[in-house]
């Protein structure tokens, strides 16, 4: 039978499922990893191993073995996407109000100050962060400041599920939008997901049938505040620096790991349709469901693989933010 626990951790709501004898202690262990990530690499937390990366810009810093992990990746992306994914936007997120956790600005009734200074005409490219992988060593630039946010946590998610597979043959571990699930459960049924419809998070749109893999889902409505007159949400669009114009609510990706899941959902939703072929042309591992402005589906030519309409399910996890 699966188990399964919540709990709040990097400024979302976290579900752990799992089956067997040991699913508990897994979970507890689980836990425990995923809040300590939390104060290691929270960029809202000043005491984390980011905060002081960010703050020692210009100068050799010698980092963990997994703040590097996420580092590479996070170039690897870079060039992947030629530049859409970009952690170096820090700046801009600040600029537009996005300088404090979701928590906090929602408790300030979801408005953000105005910004203090007039936005910088341009900053240093994330491919000029150096990368000494023997000392382990990173040295941004001058003035960089950098939001490993979403791919940290398809980072931790990635390694969370992995840890509580130590503990039980079948489970699963959700972190705002970001799931992977590993095993088959016992009974037979595959793992599904809700995905909510982004104008209504109450209504759902369809139910998405894995039988192990990732999901992630990324949104233009889901971390939104006001800033004097305008309307800001998280998702920056590297090219112009301020919140993406996009074609799409949106962005679910289906794919076998967390991290490419939690990447590309973001990066698909900031390029749109203009930037599909570019994105996908070596990612067959990749399906991809957006939602358009008027609640439709589209996505891959195989995304219906994935929808499931029936109501018999082991397991339901929603996609929470």
């Amino acid at each position: 039978m699966i188990q399964s626990i919540e709990f709040r951790s990097m400024n979302t709501t976290i579900m752990l499922a799992a089956e067997g004898p040991r699913a508990i202690d897994g979970m507890q262990a689980t836990k425990m990893f995923i809040e300590e990530c939390e104060q290691r690499f929270s960029r809202f937390l000043p005491a984390s191993e980011l905060s002081a990366l960010n703050r020692s810009a210009g100068e050799w810093v010698t980092v963990s073995s997994d703040l590097m992990d996420m580092l590479q990746l996070s170039m690897n992306y870079y060039f992947e996407t030629k530049g859409i994914f970009d952690p170096s936007i820090l700046t801009e997120l600040k600029w537009i109000g996005y300088d404090r956790s979701m928590d906090d600005i929602r408790i300030n009734n979801g408005r953000a100050p105005l910004p203090r200074a007039s936005k910088r005409a341009s900053r240093p490219a994330f491919h000029e962060i150096n990368l000494d992988l023997t000392n382990c060593r990173v040295r941004l630039p001058y003035s960089m400041e950098i939001d490993l946010g979403g791919i940290a946590k398809g980072w931790i998610v990635d390694k969370a599920a992995h840890m509580l597979h130590l503990y039980a043959p079948a489970c699963g571990v959700s972190a705002g939008g970001d799931i992977l699930f590993i095993g088959h459960p016992e009974d037979g049924f595959d793992w599904d997901v809700f995905l909510e419809d982004p104008r209504d998070s109450m209504q759902m749109l369809c139910q998405l049938h894995l039988s192990s893999g990732a999901v992630a889902t990324s949104s233009v409505m889901k971390r939104t505040w006001s800033q004097g007159e305008k309307v800001r949400h998280h998702l920056i669009d590297p090219r112009t620096g301020e919140s993406a114009r996009t074609d799409w609510l949106s962005v679910t990706v289906v794919t076998p790991d967390a991290i490419t899941a939690e990447v590309y959902a973001k990066v698909i939703l900031i390029g749109g349709e203009g930037e599909l072929s570019n994105l996908l042309r070596n990612r067959q591992d990749i399906t991809f469901i957006a939602v358009d402005p008027n609640g439709n589906l589209l996505g891959s030519p195989n995304h219906k693989d994935f929808i499931y309409e029936s109501t018999d399910t082991n397991l339901s996890i929603g996609v929470p933010h």
